[in-house]
């Protein structure tokens, strides 16, 4: 009896070395697993929530053929064709839109003197994809730059930033001749916050008239585009106007009460 008494105790010790073992084996993997599941929580590589863009400041765009003033056109364009201007092609005129005047002034035998002006507007939205609309509209006015630059004909050109005319503005100046007589042409391309604007205008001398001063085409071709941009602000402000009643429904409730 007592020889098996012995023998059972050693059997029983020895079996219950592998439970230990296990058990201890379970301990150290949690360990394991907690440190692993704490350092992935604080990986740099964990998700971050996209930051906002900033929203595009304008929401709309002027009428382009109301977007200069009578008075500036009657003096720009002195026998216009269409006072009221011809409006370009556009399939979203919130987006894109443009509107020219054009005119022939004949004085009889001391010849005539034509005049051409065009203002286009063009809106960018702010886009998570593609950036905001202010940083789009410069990527525009760039690309009008160049387009300006290389027009086909163009001679003597000349390229100088404009102050005062929206947050950025450059001019293009350039002689070009067409129908047999030498044109002047002055281009303003400007942005003012997610709007890029861009004025040319032209004129020229026919039936021996003397051709146009470029200094003067330029200094009228600025004074439009002072007026196409200050046309933004003003168009945007008014939809703010119609948005925002005096008082709100909440506050007349109120006083109601």
């Amino acid at each position: 009896m007592h020889r098996s008494a012995s023998r059972l105790t050693r059997i029983l010790a020895c079996a219950a070395v592998p439970v230990m073992l296990v058990v201890a084996g379970c301990s150290s993997d949690s360990g394991s697993k907690k440190e692993s599941d704490g350092s992935s929580s604080s990986a740099p590589g964990a998700k971050k929530s996209v930051a906002a863009l900033e929203p595009a400041k304008f929401a709309e765009l002027p009428d382009p053929c109301k977007a200069i003033s009578a008075k500036t056109i009657t003096s720009l364009v002195p026998k216009a064709k269409s006072k009221a201007g011809s409006p370009a092609t556009s399939s979203d005129t919130s987006v894109r839109a443009g509107c020219s005047w054009n005119g022939l002034d004949d004085n009889g035998v001391k010849g005539s003197q034509y005049r051409w002006l065009d203002v286009g507007f063009t809106r960018f939205d702010s886009d998570q994809a593609l950036g905001t609309g202010a940083k789009r509209a410069g990527d525009d006015f760039t690309k009008q730059l160049a387009k300006t630059r290389t027009a086909e004909g163009a001679k003597k050109i000349t390229e100088a930033p404009v102050s005062g005319i929206g947050e950025q503005a450059t001019k293009v100046t350039y002689d070009l001749a067409k129908t047999g007589e030498d044109f002047k042409y002055a281009t303003i391309v400007a942005r003012t916050g997610n709007v890029v604007v861009t004025l040319t205008y032209n004129g020229a001398g026919y039936a021996g008239a003397k051709t146009p001063s470029g200094a003067d085409i330029l200094k009228d071709a600025e004074k439009a585009a002072k007026e196409a941009v200050a046309a933004v602000a003003d168009a945007n402000a008014a939809d703010d106007k119609q948005s925002s009643p005096s008082a709100s429904p909440s506050k007349s409730a109120e006083s109601s009460n």
